[in-house]
């Protein structure tokens, strides 16, 4: 049985949370597709409002903080992510585009990513279209096709809230796939095949 490891990065700012709460429906049902599948998924949480300090002061300085710097870790060595971020004034918030800003450059090619964001109005959804999938497209991850909006009224009606539930489906369902291709095509381990330092160091070169 596969166990892929899928980062959640929550850039929301108050407590409790939409944002917080969409990645865990995201979540949640991404685990319930590939447990459906006969895999299974181990869900490494990131609230970004824990590390603000830190990242502000990672831009200052160049340097992330031991707890930031395991948080990044974390991230960039899973399998794939959701990132769900609040929308303000039309674009993603300071702070999840600050956390994508200090990571190291080509850290997350090719990393399956399914992308959500929250906001007061349905006027906002199209931030998704024109500021999230493009920072992450930059970034050279690979954006499953459906992204998940939710407004405040898709929390509150029967029929709101069942088309938000059909799109997280959806979208959990396009993310286990992607998954699912990467793991099969893996790339093997560069180091695996190395020439022992000894053999370099007496010219014992492989044939």
């Amino acid at each position: 049985m596969t166990t892929s490891r899928i980062a959640v990065v929550s850039g929301g700012l108050s407590q409790p949370s939409s944002t917080r709460l969409l990645a865990d429906r995201l979540a949640a049902a991404t685990d319930r597709v590939l447990v459906g599948r006969g895999g299974a998924a181990r869900f490494d949480i990131v609230d970004l409002r824990d590390h603000a300090r830190d990242l502000a002061n990672n831009l200052l300085t160049g340097f992330p903080a031991p707890a930031l710097r395991e948080t990044i870790e974390r991230v960039v060595g899973a399998d794939g992510l959701i990132a769900v971020t609040p929308i303000f004034s039309a674009s993603y918030s300071g702070l999840f585009k600050t956390f994508f800003d200090v990571l190291e450059p080509d850290s997350l090619v090719g990393m399956p990513v399914l992308i959500g964001a929250t906001g007061g109005t349905e006027r906002h959804s199209l931030a998704l279209e024109h500021a999230v999938r493009p920072l992450f497209t930059y970034l050279r991850s690979v954006v499953v096709p459906t992204s998940v909006y939710a407004a405040s009224e898709d929390w509150g009606t029967d029929s709101a809230g069942e088309g938000l539930s059909r799109r997280i489906d959806r979208a959990a369902e396009e993310l286990a796939e992607v998954l699912a291709g990467r793991s099969a095509v893996r790339p093997p381990d560069p180091y695996q095949d190395t020439t022992p330092f000894e053999d370099l160091l007496w010219g014992r070169l492989p044939s």
